[in-house]
């Protein structure tokens, strides 16, 4: 079984994004616990809504490249759209922060909140 931290981020209707998201989710793996949500700052591209951002820990038997793919299928279906900003308005951000106790995302390092997320859900997680 493998464990994993989930990222969940929006701006666009986020609440409805971010529990539509959790859902489906928790439809195709296990999911342990979630953490609060908070609203945050945009990065990059200042000229936007603020996020809303959480994080699920979750128990899977699928493989790592099987979660991404669902994590990606998850978004599509929620309507987001790649532009050529990266850092603009989303109606959802799903990222795969923690694999197996091991940071996948190097966000992580730079984005307190994520911190914050993943010590809420694992506090003996050691960066």
């Amino acid at each position: 079984m493998n464990t994993a931290i989930i990222g969940l981020g929006s701006n666009i209707n986020p609440q409805n994004n971010i529990r539509l998201a959790r859902d489906k989710i928790s439809s195709e793996v296990t999911l342990i616990k979630s953490s609060k949500l908070v609203f945050t700052e945009p990065v990059g591209y200042l000229e936007q809504d603020n996020f809303l951002n959480g994080a699920l820990l979750v128990e899977t038997d699928l493989e790592i490249e099987s979660i991404v793919k669902l994590l990606k299928k998850i978004e599509i279906e929620l309507g987001r759209k790649k532009t050529l900003n990266r850092n603009g308005p989303r109606t959802i951000d799903l990222d795969l922060l923690i694999w197996n106790d091991q940071i996948i995302d190097s966000d992580v390092y730079s984005r307190s909140f994520l911190k914050e997320s993943i010590l809420e859900l694992l506090p003996d997680f050691n960066f």
